[in-house]
């Protein structure tokens, strides 16, 4: 039996999916992993409990596909992860995760000035401390004695490869999304790199997608020596790929956060540095925006503000016994600060416009619009730049009619929503198959399509307005509670 094998080391989880000839999951494993949070606004993980996540994934799927070995393995990983090592591979931080805000102050500095707006010119990465720019930025000014005693920064998947395979290396997917990769040369940024104090040889070498390794040194996988490793790209351009969200198609996907992105040929940026490009394979390009409030706001909203008993289906119908619009009820969701597009780690939640007739199912129905709303604005941005046909769900929210149909609504164009569920993971073995050689047929079937509904959507567009203009308005009034690291 013929399989290959995608690996998806996410924020919470590591997983290793199966895949047959024809697209099918036949084997799903994942191990979780804590995010851990030693001051406010810190997030870090252990880089060692994550490459034991893959590992052990790994061996699961084989010990279910036994005697049979998958065809290749190929990865897929999220961005923007920073871990200072030392010349033998050993971590001298933790694994820095993109969610990590410590480095605020300094990217609000840098975002303000000239250079910050030339290095996301050649970068493609918005000024935020999400970025592994700024984290760097934030180690030399604040852990001194760590940044100058560090061989090397590198991302999570290349810690994983170097403990495999014994080698530095970096994909060009995720390079792009560091701050410090020229988008059009692809290689590291000069400029940048002094700017931040380092050298290239202080980071991995810069590799494609398609990269190919054999022969890895890790004895935990020693029957794996003659399977091809393909080093793959980012968990976001993946799920592209997954969805099959080409051409006009853009994907769409809401868990605890969220992201709007297409595959574009060409690097391009936004003038007002809302949205990011970042390098897929070739000369394809994925530009998008993420946020950080999706289905995490219902769960605080449900859990710590209502303490209501019960379960999200019964609210959600509840909700879909209030009209679009919330009934003049208005929802910022920034609970945890916002990337995409306003770039604000200091944003709040706002609840706006409340009267004595609002309930708790009003409150349900605003915070999933609020959520979307906050998804358009990203849209939005896209659409202006490319034609859009149809928008193709995926993520937790997409389990939901009325939050699709919302969706639909809210910006106007279909939404289709597919049965692919391991999205990174199946975008990591089609580009796989391409490195190795392989032709795959993968088909993606339509489960459910979404039409606008134009009367809704009159409804959205006037309480959209308002929440763009209810954001700029109180923007001043959302400072941060306090800091005190150094800028």
């Amino acid at each position: 039996m013929n399989y290959y094998l995608g690996i998806d080391i996410g924020t919470t989880s590591s997983k290793a999916v199966a895949f047959s000839d024809s697209g099918e999951a036949i084997a799903n494993y994942s191990f979780p992993y804590p995010m851990h949070h030693p001051q406010p606004g810190w997030s870090e993980q252990d880089p060692e409990e994550i490459f034991q996540a893959v590992i052990s994934a790994i061996n699961k799927v084989l010990q279910t596909l036994t005697p049979n070995l998958p065809l290749f393995i190929s990865f897929s990983a999220a961005m923007h992860s920073v871990i200072a090592i030392d010349e033998k591979g050993n971590s001298l931080t933790p694994c820095i995760i993109w969610a990590d805000n410590r480095s605020d102050l300094i990217a609000q500095k840098l975002r303000d000035g000239e250079e910050g707006k030339r290095f996301y010119r050649s970068t493609g990465v918005p000024i935020h401390s999400m970025s592994p720019l700024c984290k760097l930025l934030w180690l030399r000014i604040n852990a001194p004695q760590i940044f100058e005693a560090a061989f090397k920064f590198i991302g999570i998947k290349e810690y994983i490869f170097y403990k495999l395979f014994g080698k530095f290396v970096v994909d060009t997917s995720i390079a792009s999304a560091t701050g410090l990769l020229n988008s059009r040369s692809l290689k590291w940024d000069e400029d940048i790199l002094n700017y931040a104090g380092i050298t290239a040889d202080r980071l991995s070498s810069v590799v494609s997608t398609k990269a190919i390794f054999h022969n890895n040194t890790f004895d935990g996988l020693a029957i794996l020596k003659k399977v091809p490793f393909v080093v793959g790209a980012s968990d976001g351009a993946l799920s592209n790929l997954g969805t099959g969200a080409m051409g006009k198609a853009m994907a769409i996907t809401i868990g605890t956060s969220g992201a709007a992105r297409m595959i574009i040929e060409n690097p391009i940026t936004d003038g007002r540095m809302r949205t990011f490009c970042y390098h897929l394979k070739d000369n394809l390009y994925i530009a998008g925006g993420a946020n950080n409030n999706g289905a995490v706001v219902l769960q605080w909203l449900k859990e710590s503000l209502l303490e209501a008993n019960e379960d999200y289906d019964e609210l959600f119908e509840k909700a879909k016994l209030v009209a679009p619009g919330s009934d003049g009820l208005l929802f910022l969701p920034y609970i945890l600060g916002e990337r995409a597009p306003i770039w604000n780690a200091n944003a709040k939640g706002v609840f706006f416009g409340l009267s004595i007739q609002h309930t708790k199912a009003h409150m349900v129905r605003s915070a999933l619009e609020g959520v979307i709303f906050s998804m358009y604005s990203i849209i939005k941005i896209l659409a202006e730049q490319h034609e859009v046909t149809e928008l193709h769900a995926s993520g937790g929210f997409a389990k939901s009619d009325l939050w699709v149909q919302m969706l639909a609504d809210i910006s106007n164009i279909k939404v289709v929503v597919s049965d692919t569920i391991e999205s990174a993971a199946l975008g990591a073995v089609i580009l796989g198959a391409e490195a190795v050689g392989i032709e795959t047929n993968f088909q993606n079937s339509i489960l459910s399509t979404y039409q606008p509904n134009y009367k809704n959507q009159a409804i959205y567009l006037k309480q959209f307005i308002r929440f763009e203009r209810l954001y700029e308005l109180l923007k001043g009034e959302m400072v941060n509670e306090g800091d005190g690291d150094k800028e």
